[in-house]
C-alpha cells in the first residue's frame, strides 16, 4: 500500500511540475509579446518630433492602413517554429551543370520553399505598412533588401544601418525582408529603435510590388515555374529587381547592406554612380546598382525593369545588375526625357572590388601612413559612402590603424563589436 501511495505521489508531483513549466513558458511568450508591443509604441512616440521632409514621399487619397501591432506580434510567434526550420535549411541553389530543362523542373519542385514568393495575408499588408511607416516625419527615405536568413545578418550589415543613421539621424529606413520581419529580426533592429531611429523590416508582396511594371509578366512566369532561374541564386537577382520596383513605386534611396554611409544623401536626386572610368577619356566604363537615388515613377527605373524582364539571364553574374544599368544608361543617356546624374567613382565606389582589402590593412611604413591620412581626408570630403564589396571583404580582418577602423569608429552609433566579422546578435 505504501509503495502504491509513493507512486501516486510521484505521479502527482510530475503533473504539477509539467503544469508549472507550461505556465512559465506561456508567461515568457506573453511577456515577450508585451515588450515587443510596448517597444513598437515607444518608437512611435519618439517619431513625433518634427523634421523637414526633403525627399518626395508617397501620398494616398484614402485612409492609411494602420498595422495592428498585436497581430504582427502574434504572427511572429506563430512563425517562430517555421522560421527556425528555414534557418536550418541550406540555400536553394540549382544542381551543378544542370541543363535548362533540368533547372526549370528543379525550380518547379522547389517553389513551395521560396518563401519570398508568397503573397499571404501578412505580405498583403505591405503597401499599407509602407505608407504608414513613411507617413512619419522622415528626413530622407531609405530602402535595403535582405533575402538571406536572419542568422546571417551580422555586424557588417548592422554597421551599414548605423552609418546611415549617423549621417541621417531623422531618416527612415525600411528593410524589405520576410526573414527580418520576425521576432528574431525585431531583436536585431531593437537597439536602433530604442535610440529613436526609424528602422523597420517589412515582408514584401512581390506580386503587388511588380504589378503594373515591366517586371509583372516576368514574375508571373517565374512564380508559375515556367522560367529558367539560372545557376546563380535567384535571391540575388530578385534583389536586383526589387530595388528598382520599390524606388519606382515610392521613390527614395536604395543602399546595399555592405555600404558604409559617410556623408548625407539629402542633396542628391536622380543619381547613379560610376564604378570605373576610362583612364584616358575619363568617361565611365561601368555603372553599379549598389546605390540608387531616384524619384518615384522615374522613366530610367522603368527602362531598367524593362531590360531586366526582356533580357533576364540567371547564369551570368552581374548581367541583371551592374551590367544591366550600364547597358541601359549607355542607350538612353543622350535621349530627351531622362533627367539623371552619373556620379564619379569617388562618390560611392572609391575603392574597386579587387583593391578593397587595402582598406582593412594597417600601415606598414611611413609612406603607407601618409597615404592612409590622405585617403581619409579625400573620403571625408568627396565621398557619400564606401561600398565594401562584401563578397571579397567579408572574411578580411579589420586591423588596428587601418582606414576601415577609422571609418567605423567615426560613423557607428552603437559601436558594439564593430571590428568583428562575426554576428553581433545570437538571435537565440
Amino acid at each position: 500500500m505504501s509503495r502504491m501511495d509513493s507512486r501516486l505521489l510521484s505521479l502527482a508531483k510530475f503533473h504539477i511540475f509539467c503544469t508549472l513549466s507550461l505556465a512559465a513558458i506561456i508567461f515568457i511568450i506573453y511577456a515577450d509579446s508585451i515588450i515587443y508591443n510596448d517597444s513598437e509604441k515607444s518608437v512611435e512616440l519618439n517619431d513625433k518630433a518634427p523634421s523637414p521632409v526633403l525627399l518626395q514621399t508617397h501620398s494616398s487619397a484614402g485612409h492609411l492602413i494602420k498595422s495592428d501591432i498585436n497581430r504582427i506580434a502574434l504572427h511572429s510567434m506563430q512563425e517562430e517554429t517555421l522560421e527556425v526550420g528555414r534557418e536550418i535549411s541550406s540555400p536553394l541553389v540549382p544542381p551543378f551543370n544542370a541543363t535548362e530543362e533540368e533547372r526549370i523542373a528543379w525550380f518547379r519542385s522547389k517553389l513551395p520553399k521560396f518563401e519570398i514568393f508568397k503573397s499571404d495575408k501578412f505580405a498583403r499588408q505591405f503597401h499599407g505598412r509602407v505608407l504608414e511607416f513613411f507617413n512619419k516625419k522622415c528626413e530622407g527615405k531609405f530602402f535595403m533588401t535582405w533575402i538571406s536568413p536572419v542568422r546571417s545578418f551580422g555586424s557588417r550589415e548592422f554597421l551599414s544601418m548605423e552609418s546611415l543613421f549617423r549621417a541621417h539621424p531623422h531618416g527612415c529606413l525600411m528593410i524589405l525582408s520576410r526573414t527580418m520581419d520576425s521576432r528574431r529580426g525585431y531583436r536585431i533592429l531593437k537597439p536602433l529603435q530604442d535610440r529613436g531611429f526609424k528602422v523597420h523590416a517589412v515582408t514584401p508582396d512581390l506580386s503587388f510590388l511588380f504589378k503594373n511594371t515591366p517586371a509583372e509578366a516576368w514574375f508571373a512566369e517565374m512564380k508559375g515555374g515556367k522560367k529558367d532561374p539560372g545557376g546563380i541564386p535567384l535571391a540575388q537577382n530578385l534583389s536586383n529587381l526589387m530595388r528598382l520596383a520599390i524606388l519606382y513605386k515610392y521613390g527614395g534611396v536604395y543602399l546595399d547592406m555592405d555600404f558604409i554611409v559617410l556623408n548625407s544623401f539629402l542633396g542628391l536626386r536622380n543619381s547613379i554612380g560610376a564604378q570605373s572610368l576610362d583612364v584616358a577619356s575619363k568617361n565611365w566604363t561601368r555603372l553599379n546598382n549598389a546605390v540608387l537615388v531616384f524619384d518615384m515613377n522615374h522613366p530610367l527605373l522603368y527602362k531598367f525593369m524593362e531590360e531586366f524582364a526582356f533580357t533576364f539571364d540567371g547564369n551570368k553574374w552581374g548581367h541583371n545588375g551592374p551590367y544591366l544599368v550600364s547597358r541601359v544608361v549607355r542607350r538612353v543617356q543622350n535621349r530627351p526625357g531622362y533627367n539623371f546624374t552619373i556620379l564619379p567613382p569617388i562618390a560611392f565606389y572609391p575603392v574597386d572590388w579587387n583593391r578593397i582589402g587595402g582598406l582593412f590593412k594597417k600601415p606598414g611604413s611611413q609612406a603607407h601612413s601618409r597615404w592612409v591620412k590622405a585617403k581619409l581626408l579625400q573620403l571625408s570630403g568627396e565621398t557619400y559612402g564606401v561600398h565594401l564589396w562584401n563578397k571579397q571583404s567579408s572574411r578580411v580582418a579589420i586591423e588596428e590603424g587601418s582606414i576601415m577602423q577609422r571609418l567605423i569608429s567615426d560613423h557607428c552609433v552603437i559601436c558594439s563589436d564593430i571590428y568583428s566579422s562575426e554576428r553581433i546578435f545570437s538571435n537565440e
